[in-house]
């Protein structure tokens, strides 16, 4: 396990789940909810204070946690612990994977949108994502399994979504578009991120090497559904003409491998921090040099995999670095089990400003760091 961690890009200040330092390395209930209480609690405070938003206005609430879905659920937890009220419409997403926080963006778009058509506009959607590790470490010797040890860390996020009109002054971004792929038909895709028993029935999830390239391919598929909606014309005629000329030459796998320049069409990427190889896979494939994928190489170093809320930690990196200025747009790009892809683009309505919350805070100036060399040591 000292060789995975060692290539994993993870650094020294990542956060573990609190049966680790327990000293009995049990995986118990009481430790999962305790972990799920302490990220969703102080994530749910923050993000109303700072809104000014009451608990009880907020219409609608949607928490994603991929691997711990207790009874009652993650939703029902914080409605009770913050006093919302009986008419807040919750939803609990579980394994949807890394993906998870993008899809609720997306999902508390759509269920503003379904509540205006319901003639009840102005509402409030509050989206919660976090991962719980405590239930879900692996005590096996399944090298496939054990990776998800290595990389896997505790983290959440908070957004809170509005289609009220006057609070869009006071709003960071405008949300502008999601697109989600799912390519989970192909047994490949399906099987490249698994929950399941080793040989000796110790539960974890397998991590296949067939992940990256799968990675590849469900990115190919969607950002060819996603390109034309947020390219300008002349980056797409000017991939059109790529491809014909490598068509007219016989050449039909470089037509095949001829990708868009998505830097054409943001300012901003909070690319998928999953993993070394696949910052690395997805950088190649897309043609990003260091600059571009720097945040994800940061977030992964800095907080480890934390999974739905990869792209907010990302997100986090830009504001810390004042590096978003009004009109910027942003995307966030984040992958799942099954295999998804789900995309996010937003558009800054102000410059990045100071924000003692900032999980950056204290840090950020030691980034883009200079990585060591993994270890050989086994």
């Amino acid at each position: 396990m000292r060789l995975i961690y060692s290539k994993s890009g993870l650094g020294q200040e990542t956060y573990a789940p609190p049966f680790i330092f327990s000293g009995a390395f049990e995986k118990t209930l009481d430790f999962a909810v305790q972990e799920a209480e302490e990220g969703l609690f102080a994530t749910v405070s923050q993000v109303l204070s700072k809104s000014d938003v009451h608990p009880r206005d907020v219409s609608i609430l949607v928490v994603a946690c991929s691997m711990f879905s207790p009874e009652p659920s993650l939703s029902s937890m914080i409605l009770r612990r913050f006093k919302m009220s009986p008419e807040t419409k919750t939803y609990s997403l579980a394994g949807m994977g890394c993906s998870a926080g993008a899809v609720g963006i997306d999902m508390a778009a759509r269920a503003l949108r379904m509540r205006a058509r319901g003639l009840r506009p102005g509402g409030y959607a509050l989206v919660v994502v976090t991962e719980n590790t405590s239930l879900n470490w692996y005590f096996g010797e399944n090298k496939h399994m054990l990776v998800t040890n290595c990389i896997f860390r505790v983290g959440s996020a908070a957004a809170l979504v509005t289609d009220v009109p006057a609070r869009r002054a006071d709003a960071k971004y405008e949300l502008v578009r999601t697109l989600r792929t799912h390519h989970g038909a192909d047994d490949a895709a399906f099987n490249a991120a698994v929950q399941m028993e080793d040989d000796e029935g110790n539960v974890g999830v397998a991590l296949t090497k067939d992940l990256v390239r799968v990675a590849g391919a469900g990115l190919r598929q969607h950002i060819a559904t996603l390109a034309p909606h947020v390219l300008p014309v002349s980056e797409l005629v000017r991939y059109v003409w790529r491809v014909a000329r490598a068509y007219v030459a016989g050449n039909t796998k470089a037509a095949a491998a001829v990708v868009p320049d998505f830097q054409r069409a943001f300012e901003h990427m909070c690319i998928h921090s999953g993993g070394k190889a696949v910052i690395d896979t997805v950088a190649k494939l897309m043609g990003f040099g260091p600059s571009v994928v720097e945040p994800a190489r940061a977030t992964l170093h800095r907080f480890g995999n934390t999974s739905s809320s990869l792209v907010f930690y990302e997100l986090a990196y830009f504001e810390a670095k004042r590096r978003v200025r009004a009109g910027d747009r942003l995307w966030m790009l984040a992958f799942g089990t099954g295999f998804k892809a789900c995309s996010v683009v937003w558009r800054a309505l102000r410059d990045s400003s100071p924000d003692a919350d900032n999980p950056w805070n204290g840090c950020v100036h030691r980034y883009p760091a200079i990585m060591p060399p993994p270890s050989t040591r086994k």
